[in-house]
């Protein structure tokens, strides 16, 4: 029986040829995605009224390229990349191949958070909520650079829209990319971005609680959809049929919920407040 499946529209990686050097779309999704953040960031200081300066935005910015980057990328090459890279150590920093991993870059950008709260003397709480906001946006981009790049695909499956990667094999595959670009992308930005125009402003912590909480349960569930990482064991399964993804997950979730009840019940100053309208000390 041929089962009815939708072409893969098989984009060039590269968006651009200049001379020697190739730009590609996962390097242009990064771009997008530090872009628009930051933007949201600045309509954020604005909305909030917060008392950082523009000069200010740019080096949270720039500290959150730099803690997404090496995170994602050391936690992609300590957690999936088996024993490739201790064999090949120079691909390590090829990251325009692709190879990043979002809890290690989580990772990365709330330690760069906690260096650049000392820094400039803002709530360590404060720009993770702003990180918050933003951060869905960067997760889309990521995910359909995956799906141009024809990666992280999905397990098989008879589903009308299933789709045949080349750089897999000849089987109907869950566009997994794309689940995860709607769910932790798009709809996660829409609850972020409601949460923060509420009225009164949640108290600090609570967008960064929901953001691990709803990702870590969105991540989850795609899961059970896109094809395991086969570098992490047998079929990429760890015991009992969980996936790395879920294994790492699963942390997130529970460390989101603590974070919502415990930031509710501290009654922490909310987002806007004339209490951190200043910079401040406390986190």
């Amino acid at each position: 029986m041929i089962l009815p499946v939708l072409a893969f529209p098989a984009i060039d990686p590269v968006a651009l040829h200049l001379g020697p050097i190739s730009i590609r779309w996962y390097g242009l999704a990064y771009v997008a995605a530090f872009v628009v953040a930051g933007l949201v960031m600045h309509w954020l200081v604005d909305r909030w009224k917060l008392n950082i300066s523009d000069d200010d935005q740019l080096t949270i910015v720039i500290a959150a390229v730099i803690g997404v980057i090496v995170g994602g990328r050391l936690g992609y090459v300590l957690v999936y990349g088996g024993g490739f890279f201790l064999s090949n150590p120079a691909r390590i920093f090829a990251i325009w191949d692709g190879g990043m991993s979002f809890h290690g870059g989580l990772a990365g950008i709330l330690i760069a958070g906690v260096v650049v709260s000392r820094m400039m003397g803002i709530p360590w709480l404060t720009l993770c909520d702003i990180g918050s906001v933003g951060a869905p946006v960067g997760i889309f981009f990521g995910r359909i650079a995956n799906f141009i790049n024809g990666e992280l695909w999905g397990r098989p499956t008879t589903v009308p829209w299933a789709i045949v990667f080349p750089n897999a094999d000849a089987l109907p595959r869950h566009p997994s990319q794309l689940y995860e670009a709607l769910l932790e992308g798009l709809v996660l930005f829409a609850v972020m971005v409601w949460f923060a125009t509420r009225k009164p402003n949640p108290p600090r912590g609570v967008i960064l609680g929901w953001l691990l909480t709803l990702y870590g349960v969105f991540r989850i569930f795609v899961e059970f959809f896109r094809q395991p990482d086969i570098q992490m064991g047998a079929r990429g399964f760890l015991a009992f049929g969980v996936t790395t993804g879920q294994l790492l997950s699963v942390p997130m979730v529970i460390a989101g919920v603590w974070l919502i009840v415990w930031a509710s019940r501290r009654g922490l100053p909310e987002l806007g407040r004339p209490e951190i309208a200043a910079k401040s000390g406390d986190s």
